[in-house]
């Protein structure tokens, strides 16, 4: 549980640091969104690593994207993705109705536009992953109402 806790505020500092930062004429708005999806596609890579160390070959990128959704993501955010769809043709969406980096914000709509800030770190995480178990993919997320949150993958097998 403490965990837990000390993840989610070091995700809001690094945040904050970095919208502080550019705030204050050292850094661009966009700058801050690329610098966060960075360091999650480092940490992404480090964990995939880690966790995967001990498994068997994965069969498909369908299996991949299982694994992502059930070991992975319980493993950081303490629960399973929601929902997990495709079209069969190069997309996923996984869906979290109760997203933990996003409970502590209020769900009103003026915090809305604020929200992706706190998906970047998220979909460099997710994309460091893919991309060490060979997917190359672009992760975008959307929020329409608080805390739930889409994460649009676009992959292609490397």
């Amino acid at each position: 549980m403490a965990d837990e806790a000390l993840f989610l505020l070091l995700h809001n500092e690094m945040v904050a640091g970095l919208y502080r930062a550019a705030e204050q004429g050292e850094g661009e708005n966009g700058r801050c969104t690329t610098k966060l999806e960075s360091m999650g596609f480092r940490v992404g890579q480090g964990l995939i690593e880690r966790f995967t160390k001990d498994t068997a070959r994965f069969k498909d990128e369908l299996d991949i994207m299982k694994f992502i959704c059930k070991d992975f993501w319980t493993t950081v955010f303490k629960k399973q993705i929601d929902n997990l769809r495709t079209n069969h043709q190069g997309i996923y969406v996984l869906q979290d109705n109760k997203f933990r980096l996003l409970t502590q914000m209020s769900a009103g709509k003026q915090y809305l536009e604020h929200a992706p800030k706190y998906l970047a770190f998220t979909c460099g995480l997710i994309r460091g992953g893919l991309s060490n178990l060979g997917i190359k993919s672009i992760v975008t997320a959307e929020v329409s109402s608080m805390p739930a949150c889409k994460l649009f993958l676009e992959y292609s097998v490397i």
